[in-house]
């Protein structure tokens, strides 16, 4: 029991920390309005949570040379859907 424990949080440490890997993140719009806007970037798939939601957007991001990003859309369901905004 105890080594199912530590497995168990090895494997949330390593989670943990490849979310923390992307260089862009995450802002809101009061942080945002001292930022310079570098354009739009979307992102959709069939399933997942808004965490997956967030984690591609913040690799595009990141791909784009952004250092954060602002969602400006959401929505879920079967397929997802969201838009952010692009700082540098």
């Amino acid at each position: 029991m105890k080594n199912v424990m530590i497995i168990a949080s090895l494997g949330l440490a390593s989670l943990l920390s490849f979310g923390a890997g992307a260089a862009a993140h995450q802002v809101n719009a009061e942080q945002a309005q001292n930022l310079q806007s570098m354009g739009s970037i979307s992102a959709s798939a069939v399933a997942g949570s808004p965490m997956d939601m967030r984690h591609e957007l913040a690799v595009k991001a990141e791909k784009e040379g952004a250092s954060s990003y602002r969602i400006t859309e959401m929505r879920t369901g079967d397929h997802w859907h969201a838009t952010a905004e692009l700082y540098k």
